[in-house]
């Protein structure tokens, strides 16, 4: 305004007005005709690949996660440096949204089957517990149900299968195809979900048996006892599900299947696993057994 303002009035008059001092504008007017200082090169470099590393994550990603792909390309950067970015650029990750399954259908005789996890999901090992669950998928033909195998250990998903019914078919082929993802290497496994008449029924039972995988369910409307696979499903619907429309059910099953396979089990950092994604860190366990042995 004043710089504006010096061909009518002088800048004695207007600083005196303004309450501002005159050094103060005179220095402010001297840095107007400078380039930028390195801290602000360094500024707008950053802010330049934290967007482009926020549009590779379709838009998803936070704070950490970014500052897990900064880092992991060479940078020297601090995570508040990369929030504060962030923020003065209106670049924002996205966060879940609490949500409540429907989909868990009691069965009288759970009470047979034990709780073999009381939530320590990772023992540390690969193929130690696996974590299953049943959500539905909304699309114009109606409702398509999803039902995944999780790695407790590596949270990666190893076993899936869609149906358009609540049959407990759908839980035995993503089940049996977890068992040759893992090529039969399941002795003693831990197969654990809640108490849904799909994973208690006489027809899941006899397949764990056949597979020689021990059957797991938590209690009654406790999802604490299951988090770590509605943790997943939190995760499939707010960063990639709900920001899209299908029409068929072919179409969400390509979709999912491709999100699941190139995006959540390759390419997603989990905090919970260091900041890389679940096949990293599963070939860094399977590389430090061979080097152990």
């Amino acid at each position: 305004m004043i710089a504006a303002e010096k061909a009518n009035h002088s800048v004695s008059r207007m600083v005196e007005l303004l309450e501002v001092s005159r050094s103060g504008y005179y220095a402010w007017a001297a840095r107007q005709g400078r380039p930028p200082g390195p801290r602000a090169v360094r500024a707008a470099d950053l802010s330049v690949k934290i967007k482009v590393a926020h549009d590779a994550s379709d838009g998803v990603n936070g704070a950490p996660r970014i500052l897990a792909d900064l880092r992991e390309a060479g940078e020297v950067v601090s995570r508040k440096t990369v929030a504060k970015l962030m923020r003065d650029n209106d670049i924002r990750g996205i966060s879940p949204r609490p949500w409540r399954p429907v989909t868990t259908l009691p069965d009288a005789s759970t009470h047979s089957i034990p709780d073999l996890v009381e939530r320590r999901f990772d023992r540390g090992a690969l193929n130690a517990v696996w974590t299953s669950d049943i959500t539905y998928l909304a699309t114009d033909q109606g409702w398509l149900y999803l039902c995944a195998v999780r790695d407790g250990c590596s949270r990666r998903v190893i076993g899936y299968a869609f149906a358009d019914s609540l049959h407990t078919d759908v839980v035995e082929t993503a089940l049996r195809r977890a068992v040759t993802f893992r090529q039969g290497d399941t002795a003693g496994t831990i197969f654990h979900a809640d108490r849904g008449c799909q994973y208690t029924s006489t027809q899941l039972g006899q397949v764990a048996e056949d597979l020689g995988v021990r059957l797991s369910v938590g209690r009654t409307g406790v999802c604490w006892d299951n988090a770590q696979i509605e943790s997943f499903w939190s995760t499939l619907k707010t960063e990639f599900y709900n920001r899209h429309h299908f029409t068929t059910h072919a179409a969400a099953i390509t979709a999912v299947s491709t999100w699941i396979e190139t995006v959540y089990n390759r390419r997603r950092r989990h905090s919970a696993l260091g900041q890389i994604n679940p096949v990293a860190f599963e070939h860094q366990l399977t590389t430090a057994a061979d080097q152990a042995a």
